[in-house]
């Protein structure tokens, strides 16, 4: 035994180093976040999750925790300085070609970086560095004469429209790569549909043509002609947006 035990006696016990307990491992933040970041870019947000980023690092989740809050802020960090990357444009003096350049810029950005909208959509979260597009077309709406209440709705319009048009070209894009075997819309209405549904038989089989065949700049041009027309006719008597009467 070479020595390791006593020739009459019990065999010693042999005892190993207990691991002290301290503080976890040092993470890299900026690398923490590129982790998230690439996983968001490459599988989705739904592969997102605390312990996949501290497996990536070869960490742990409770060592995340160190760092940021809660998987929120990990996302918010994610997100921070992703506008900061596109240079602005230069903008026009006019109020409404300046609200139409900066909700075409605020399209043309997010078109590069599809993956912001799975965040976006969880509500509350945003790159702060992008809030001055959100100023913008605030202030334009404002500067067309609309009201404070009409000029923030008018913003969310604007929004609802970038997001809602960018969502379904990610989708038109999944379906060109991956076509369903199955009959949807439109071509699930057929002749027999007729009488219920005239108009959507008529255009069925150049539906998805019209639907793609438009120019984002031109589709924003006419919801903000319709917002600033809608917006700045106002009833006799009633306030204005500095609030004075009107006369």
């Amino acid at each position: 035994m070479a020595g390791t035990e006593k020739a009459s006696g019990t065999p010693k016990k042999r005892t190993t180093a207990k691991r002290s307990v301290g503080r976890p491992r040092r993470l890299d933040p900026d690398a923490m976040v590129a982790t998230a970041r690439r996983i968001i870019e490459e599988e989705g947000l739904d592969a997102l999750s605390m312990r996949r980023v501290a497996k990536e690092l070869g960490s742990t989740p409770m060592a995340l925790y160190h760092y940021v809050q809660d998987k929120d802020e990990l996302l918010m960090l994610t997100l921070s300085g992703t506008a900061a990357a596109f240079p602005r444009p230069e903008l026009p003096e006019d109020p409404r070609e300046r609200l139409l350049a900066v909700a075409v810029h605020m399209h043309g950005i997010l078109a590069q970086i599809p993956w912001v909208l799975d965040i976006l959509a969880l509500g509350e979260l945003t790159d702060k560095n992008a809030l001055w597009m959100v100023e913008e077309i605030t202030g334009s709406a404002l500067a067309c004469g609309l009201p404070p209440a009409r000029a923030v709705r008018a913003y969310r319009t604007i929004w609802s429209y970038v997001y809602g048009d960018l969502v379904f070209r990610r989708a038109a894009e999944r379906r060109a790569e991956n076509p369903p075997s199955g009959r949807y819309f439109p071509e699930m209405i057929t002749e027999e549909d007729a009488a219920a549904l005239p108009r959507l038989t008529e255009v069925r089989d150049r539906w998805r043509e019209y639907a793609a065949d438009y120019e984002v700049a031109e589709e924003l041009d006419a919801i903000i002609e319709g917002l600033i027309s809608r917006g700045t006719r106002r009833p006799p008597g009633t306030r204005n947006a500095i609030g004075a009467p009107d006369e």
